[in-house]
């Protein structure tokens, strides 16, 4: 409609050289024109959507550390605090070279919708800093995290912004950025992070938790269509915790894991995962266990410098890395190759191009702001037994997270029942997440 595509073209041109962010923004406003319909004047004389897509505050700093051989070096390092409508911020940092503006304001406006389909209280932000972990030792990476949270600080907080890990940002950097917080505030107020050890105020399977929440997620858009994970094969992207939650889960329900991968290739298992290997995957990381070595080791094969796009025959794609990894020309041999999901556990892996494609192709699309939500959903799980001082134990957790992937998708299909829109699940999740912002915006007035 007129009024989104005016909004859209004002962004562009407030936003040059910023393609992700431009992507994330036009993936979710070409799929608002039911609602907005319903509301135009509304929202017209409150600008929301022009609000919506710009962050109440950006905040950029420099990061300067030591190595080990006394050498200084410098770091930008980035928070960008969306909106907090809903909730105080919330999302993960990311240290890795690709990390720039762009990026991280993509991530944190999917943040926004992500968390809004959880029903927890949580609003949307990013943040991180192109510093590499790899490669780096222990003392390194400390004395990274250290100056990173002596900027970070006087910006965060449990009911201001409460950041968590992502790429590059596991327990070890959690751990030493809550130490320097806890140090520079005299405090012990845990609930300014999440992804915490398990020692000072975690929850258990926050890291498994993406993984798993993608399964649970895929689970009942199968069974709508009378169908289930057993007996069907995966392939899979990354080899971190997201892959490594959602391997484990297939595998206990039954499924066959194909297919991993790393920046330098593909691992790929004929006759499926074994548990064993899945079981495994978290200390190969640990131990330097190369891609090449792990797929030897469990009987598999290393295609090396290939993607998984497009190799294999599956039933379900599940990309598990990062954002636009599937394109529009390995998504058009999906169809082909007997793909009947994909289940996008990852960011926005999928360009905007090869979504369009693969709904052409009657390929069913789970979006990652509902597929990836596990995640945050155990995070805010993590900051509700901070504030009450409690450990909940594993199948509490696990039960919990597994309701609100029930309760997510439930959203996302009255959506698409209430605005006809099918079985179209993207859209769906961008109107279901959509609304509770937008409704919480107009009642706390222009800001």
């Amino acid at each position: 409609m007129q009024y989104i595509d005016n909004v859209l073209s004002k962004i562009a041109e407030q936003n040059p050289n910023q393609p992700e962010f431009l992507q994330a923004v036009t993936e979710v406003y070409s799929s608002l024109t039911p609602i907005v319909s319903e509301n135009e004047k509304v929202y017209k004389e409150a600008a929301l959507l022009e609000r919506l897509a710009e962050p109440d505050r950006t905040v950029s700093f420099r990061v300067s550390w030591k190595d080990d051989g006394g050498n200084v070096h410098v770091n930008k390092g980035y928070r960008v605090q969306f909106n907090n409508a809903i909730g105080p911020y919330k999302g993960g940092l990311r240290f890795h070279p690709s990390v720039n503006l762009s990026v991280l304001k993509f991530l944190g406006f999917e943040q926004i919708f992500k968390n809004s389909l959880t029903t927890l209280p949580m609003g949307g932000a990013k943040g991180g800093s192109d510093f590499d972990p790899k490669g780096k030792t222990d003392s390194e990476i400390m004395s990274f995290c250290q100056s990173f949270m002596t900027e970070l600080y006087r910006h965060i907080g449990q009911f201001t912004d409460v950041p968590a890990g992502d790429i590059g940002v596991g327990g070890r950097e959690i751990g030493y950025l809550f130490g320097q917080y806890k140090r520079i505030c005299g405090a012990y107020e845990n609930g300014v992070l999440t992804g915490k050890g398990l020692s000072f105020g975690g929850s258990l399977i926050r890291p498994e938790a993406t993984g798993f929440g993608s399964i649970y997620f895929l689970e009942e858009v199968m069974a709508s269509r009378s169908d289930g994970v057993k007996g069907k094969t995966f392939a899979l992207s990354g080899f971190g915790n997201v892959a490594w939650g959602a391997a484990l889960k297939i595998i206990a329900l039954g499924g066959k894991v194909i297919t991993l991968s790393g920046q330098d290739g593909t691992l790929y298992f004929k006759n499926g995962l074994p548990t064993e290997a899945a079981e495994y995957m978290p200390a190969s990381r640990t131990n330097g266990v190369t891609k090449e070595e792990f797929a030897k080791k469990f009987g598999g094969e290393f295609l090396a410098g290939k993607k998984p796009w497009g190799l294999f025959g599956a039933d379900v794609c599940m990309p598990c890395a990062t954002q636009n990894e599937i394109t529009a020309e390995t998504a058009g041999s999906f169809s082909r190759l007997g793909v009947k999901y994909v289940n996008e556990a990852a960011n926005m892996p999928t360009t905007n191009e090869a979504l369009a494609l693969l709904k052409s192709q009657g390929i069913v699309v789970c979006p990652a702001k509902a597929s990836n939500a596990g995640g945050v959903a155990v995070s805010g799980l993590e900051m509700s037994q901070n504030s009450e001082r409690l450990c909940w134990t594993k199948e509490e957790v696990d039960d919990k997270l597994k309701n609100i992937m029930k309760n997510i998708y439930a959203q996302i299909n009255s959506a698409c029942e209430r605005y006809s829109l099918g079985f179209d699940l993207v859209a769906g999740a961008n109107i279901a997440g959509f609304k509770k912002v937008a409704d919480a915006m107009l009642a706390q007035g222009i800001y």
